[in-house]
């Protein structure tokens, strides 16, 4: 006698998906968008996938302890196994690499027995005589729909949904926020989510300064977040720059302020040369104001998109939304493996493209440009000096450059101001503190 068909499922896959969120909690960010709760065959598997997304996104970690305790608190960790199943799945995993691999599998399991489960309540139709046969078509070709809707997310609408899509966009929260820069929001108008803007210029021409600059009037002005990526300066570094830029902006002045310039950090550090009372008075009513800003900061220097993404993805979900991602710069991501490095940095700037449009988030990457310019007797950077990838000019919805005239002529009339372009269009910014 046969055994009837057991329903599709990969349970092994299911217990190497919850082991790698126990494992490393950063995994859940991966794969959240892509994994329906439901896709789980065994109901104690949902139970504790579901409070791990609970958990993940109240921004707190999914580690062994936090779920069982989580759990616990709520009479709900017998339901699942107890500690017992939690130290077994955490025992059957090594690496949380091939997560989004065994995703696969779950969700490969799941829309087959969603599948299943269609074709069985077609059959019940079809032996239904009570139901006219036009009924009868209809009611299946919803099942079979219902079916491939829960497979493919269309992302072509009819334009009465986007036509109303666009309209309430008027009236939400989700605005196109100015830079601080007047001169730059008259063309730009902003930095609005999903946009990717690049700004581009020769080493030295201050593209870190006008980046932080950038991410202050997001903070100040607008009370939204910001996240840097710094594969050039450590988080010191960084804020170090943060604090001197402070001790020089108007709406701190307040504070009756010393100008710290970094310079005299790094000698105090060096014990070259002291700062003193007035200057560590200043950088202590600095902090004060730095510590509240909603300002994160990562200098993995290895990091990668996917990388980006995934901490951005958090940081998102803690906060509830993002201001602005700073890329600090591209060709540092480009790997250098031997490969073509014009295709590489071609991909990295599509990636980050695609980051915008995911997490709905403008990005603003810094990015060099080639040595040509130096050959020039105008040395002012225009669009053909993009470094490398001619792929990053189609990418990116705004393209700035920076310029400098007092690193090439020392004697310039005007040794405060940097020149930033706006593509074809130029300005001169106010001096930039």
């Amino acid at each position: 006698m046969t055994e009837p068909n057991l329903p599709p499922a990969n349970i092994e896959a299911e217990e190497a998906i919850l082991g790698g969120i126990l494992f490393d909690p950063k995994a859940i960010s991966y794969i959240e968008a892509k994994l329906n709760p439901k896709a789980f065959f065994v109901s104690s598997h949902q139970e504790i996938y579901q409070t791990a997304l609970k958990l993940h996104h109240q921004g707190n970690p999914t580690d062994f302890m936090a779920l069982s305790t989580y759990l616990d608190d709520r009479d709900r960790l017998d339901r699942v196994g107890g500690t017992a199943k939690l130290a077994q799945l955490l025992n059957r995993i090594v690496s949380a690499v091939n997560i989004e691999r065994y995703v696969d599998l779950v969700m490969d399991k799941y829309q087959r027995r969603k599948i299943i489960e269609a074709g069985n309540k077609i059959v019940n139709l079809g032996y239904d005589l009570s139901l006219e046969l036009k009924q009868l078509l209809n009611e299946s070709e919803q099942e079979i729909f219902s079916v491939t809707q829960q497979r493919i997310k269309s992302d072509t609408d009819n334009n009465s949904e986007i036509a109303m899509s666009a309209f309430n966009q008027l009236e939400e929260n989700n605005p196109i926020y100015p830079t601080g820069i007047k001169e730059l929001d008259q063309l730009m108008m902003g930095f609005e989510p999903g946009s990717l803007t690049i700004l581009a210029a020769r080493p030295s021409m201050g593209k870190s300064a006008i980046s932080l600059y950038l991410a202050l009037q997001q903070m100040i002005q607008h009370q939204l977040p910001v996240i840097i990526f710094s594969l050039e300066m450590y988080k010191s570094q960084l804020e170090y720059r943060l604090w001197s830029l402070m001790s020089r902006m108007d709406c701190y002045q307040h504070l009756g302020l010393t100008p710290i310039h970094v310079e005299r950090i790094r000698q105090h550090r060096a014990g070259l040369s002291s700062l003193n009372e007035e200057e560590m008075d200043s950088i202590s009513k600095i902090v004060q104001v730095a510590v509240e800003l909603p300002l994160y900061m990562n200098d993995n220097r290895g990091i990668n998109v996917a990388g980006i993404a995934s901490e951005c993805r958090q940081v998102k979900a803690r906060e509830g939304r993002l201001g602005l991602v700073i890329v600090d710069y591209l060709q540092m991501m480009a790997s250098d493996n031997g490969g073509n490095r014009s295709y590489e940095l071609g991909d990295v700037g599509r990636g980050l493209y695609q980051l915008a449009g995911e997490l709905n988030v403008p990005v603003l990457a810094l990015s060099q440009v080639n040595r040509g310019v130096e050959g020039r007797q105008n040395k002012r950077p225009m669009m053909s000096d993009l470094s490398q990838s001619g792929i990053l000019e189609m990418v990116a919805d705004n393209i700035i450059f920076a310029y400098r005239d007092e690193y090439y002529d020392p004697g310039t009339s005007q040794p405060t101001f940097r020149e930033l372009h706006y593509t074809s269009n130029e300005f001169h910014s106010k001096p930039l503190p």
